[in-house]
C-alpha cells in the first residue's frame, strides 16, 4: 500500500518500523512527570535532536500502553520511498 496509513498497536511492528529506519525511542526533554513516568512519546531519527531524549523500549511501551495508545505509520510514500511519517494517537 503505496502512500497509505496504517494503524497498529503490535509491538514488534512499531519496533521493527522505527529500527529499518534507524530510529530510536525517545521522549520530549522534560515532559515527564516524575520518575515512573516516560513524559511525551517520540521517536528520534537525528541523534543530534536536543529535544529529544533516548528511552528504552520497555519505558517506552510501559507508557505508550498506559497511554492507550496507537502507531499511525506510514511504510512508503506515494511515490515508492521508504517513509518515516509517524503519529501517536489514541485508540
Amino acid at each position: 500500500m503505496t502512500g497509505e496509513s496504517q494503524t497498529t498497536t503490535d509491538h514488534d511492528v512499531i519496533r521493527a518500523w522505527t529500527e529499518e529506519r534507524q530510529g530510536t525511542p525517545a521522549r520530549v526533554r522534560d515532559t515527564e512527570a516524575g520518575s515512573d513516568d516516560a513524559g511525551v512519546l517520540r521517536i528520534r531519527f537525528d541523534p543530534n535532536e536536543t529535544s529529544l531524549e533516548p528511552i528504552g523500549w520497555d519505558d517506552f511501551f510501559a507508557k505508550f500502553e498506559a497511554e492507550k495508545l496507537a502507531f499511525l505509520y506510514q511504510d512508503r510514500t506515494a511515490d515508492g520511498q521508504t517513509s518515516r511519517f509517524f503519529k501517536l494517537v489514541s485508540r
